[in-house]
């Protein structure tokens, strides 16, 4: 039992994960993928935000009823639904989980073009260096979680201080006539801020790490509830910050072609040196992130292999207790998935593989909510509590999200998706 508990992380560690898992690729690219919205992709991030809030409350009710697991959405969902939801739902969040990944790689190969400009004309180079980084991450998962989370702590510490910077500073630097005419596409109020919220609510992905470690954290039942919900009201600060500083400082014309909006921004109002420091500040943010996100996506299949709903592989664990041949077996997909990105430009496979991997996982939120309302019935008893409110609401919060994605990402999601069935049906013949 002490031998087990030294390998366990502690809250700042808990929290690290949540925060270092959010805050990544998303805040460094989303500014320019949100330039042609104009003002109005503001409203898109509160509504994200207040997204984002539900469901940390909701994760953080259903770490009460299982504080001890590995598989957070996965369990939860078999838990209220069987084992068919529970399946569909590791299934649905591992995809979710490589593509993240994918996008994270391109996102640091985007920012690592600030130091390499041949990056931006060698498209092998390019497409090597995102994959080095890949595997390099890889082969760290495999060390203890110790490891892993020591280096969770001090890249978010080295990425979250100089994001919040960015918001304060630049708040003095704004042009708030760049956030004119306040909805500048050519579509709806109502559809420019939902496709917003879309888009925005993968740079909160992630506040539910908490949970997915859980097994792996000392007091569980209270850390993991703190560190989801303190990880999420402090990304939520660092974003919606940062995000009007961006949009107000940067033309919105070069905002929309930009590879590093961050370090654009830091190049307008401090000038050229800034831009650089900025860049290596996103570079440690999004290696922090592809850090925990790997960690994360050996995980979930664990927990489903263990308990026979996904092949046998994914359940092995090395000496350090890493679910390695599962980690491995992610990373060739993402990795496919990010050298098949290239051939479109940065900001098109980005948004792209945000808005699958987004349609990903809301399948999983879906599926918790509903095991929350459940589990809140089996437990309170027929009458409406908070935990029926909240489960409810972030139900209607996932299918507006889920409308959102739009027709074409909910068929490739719903696709793959499907494509898990006959592995379920394989899974459990006899």
């Amino acid at each position: 039992m002490g031998s087990q508990q030294k390998h366990k992380i502690g809250l700042l560690g808990s929290t690290s994960v949540v925060v270092g898992n959010m805050i990544g690729s998303g805040i460094f690219l989303l500014p320019a993928s949100l330039a042609m919205y104009g003002g109005i992709g503001i409203v898109g991030w509160v509504c994200s935000a207040a997204g984002a809030v539900l469901l940390s409350l909701m994760f953080a009710e259903l770490g009460q009823y299982a504080p001890d697991s590995i598989g957070g959405p996965y369990v939860f969902s078999r838990m209220g639904l069987g084992d068919f939801a529970g399946f569909l739902v590791a299934w649905g969040y591992w995809i979710s989980i490589w593509s993240t990944n994918a996008a994270i790689a391109v996102a640091l190969v985007g920012y690592l073009k600030v130091f390499l400009p041949i990056l931006d004309t060698s498209i092998p180079l390019a497409v090597g260096t995102g994959l080095g980084f890949l595997w390099l991450f890889t082969w760290i998962n495999s060390k203890p979680l110790k490891t892993v989370a020591s280096i969770q702590i001090i890249t978010t510490i080295l990425k979250v201080a100089p994001i919040l910077l960015i918001g304060i500073i630049g708040i003095f630097y704004v042009n708030w006539d760049h956030f004119l005419p306040f909805n500048a596409s050519e579509e709806s109020n109502f559809t420019a801020i939902t496709n917003a919220a879309t888009l925005t609510l993968f740079a909160f992905l992630g506040m539910e790490s908490a949970v997915i470690v859980s097994g792996d954290t000392e007091n569980a039942k209270s850390t993991v509830r703190k560190s989801t919900i303190y990880g999420t009201l402090i990304t939520i600060v660092v974003y919606i910050s940062s995000a009007i500083a961006i949009l107000g400082i940067v033309p919105p014309e070069s905002l929309m072609t930009s590879n590093a909006p961050f370090a654009d921004a830091a190049e307008i109002f401090i000038g050229p040196s800034a831009r650089y420091v900025v860049a290596g500040c996103a570079v440690i943010a999004t290696i922090g992130a592809l850090n925990g996100w790997i960690l994360l996506q050996g995980r979930i299949p664990m927990a489903a292999a263990q308990d026979k709903l996904f092949p046998t592989i994914f359940g092995k664990k090395n000496e350090n207790g890493s679910p390695i041949l599962g980690i491995i077996l992610s990373s060739i997909l993402a990795s496919v998935l990010m050298v098949f990105s290239f051939s479109e430009s940065l900001i098109d496979a980005f948004k792209f593989m945000i808005t699958l991997s987004t349609l990903s996982v809301i399948i999983p939120y879906l599926f918790s909510a509903g095991s929350l309302a459940i589990l809140g019935f089996q437990n309170d008893g027929p009458q409406i509590s908070k935990k029926i409110i909240l489960a409810f609401a972030t139900f209607i919060f996932c299918l507006w999200l889920l409308y959102g994605c739009g027709a074409e990402i909910v068929f490739y999601g719903f696709f793959l998706l499907m494509m898990g069935v006959p592995f379920y049906a394989y899974l459990k013949r006899g």
